[in-house]
């Protein structure tokens, strides 16, 4: 029981940092603000406002509520499973069709 238990942590570390390698590069704790438009009237009636989103660990599409926000954590987010067919758009049968 102990061999098996010290083989899946190598196992689980080896994994992590080698097969994952930009796991290390991001922070799932990344909060982007509301807002990071300037804070004159004339451009924030231009281009709205983006959202706020932070990589809480949801990876798949089902835990997503817009195409918007599916998009961010493709892009942002390591381990997400939700472009399957790997061309940039995710959660192409629920949210971006």
């Amino acid at each position: 029981m102990k061999n098996l238990l010290i083989a899946l942590l190598i196992g689980a570390a080896v994994w992590h940092f080698y097969l994952k390698p930009e796991a290390g590069q991001r922070s799932s704790s990344t909060v982007y603000p509301a807002s990071t438009a300037p804070s004159s009237a004339a451009t924030s009636f231009t281009k709205p406002a983006p959202r706020a989103y932070s990589c809480d660990g949801r990876t798949h599409c089902s835990q997503m509520r817009s195409c918007e926000e599916a998009t961010y954590f493709l892009r942002n987010c390591p381990g997400t499973a939700m472009d399957g067919d790997m061309d940039g758009v995710p959660c192409e049968q629920q949210h971006c069709r």
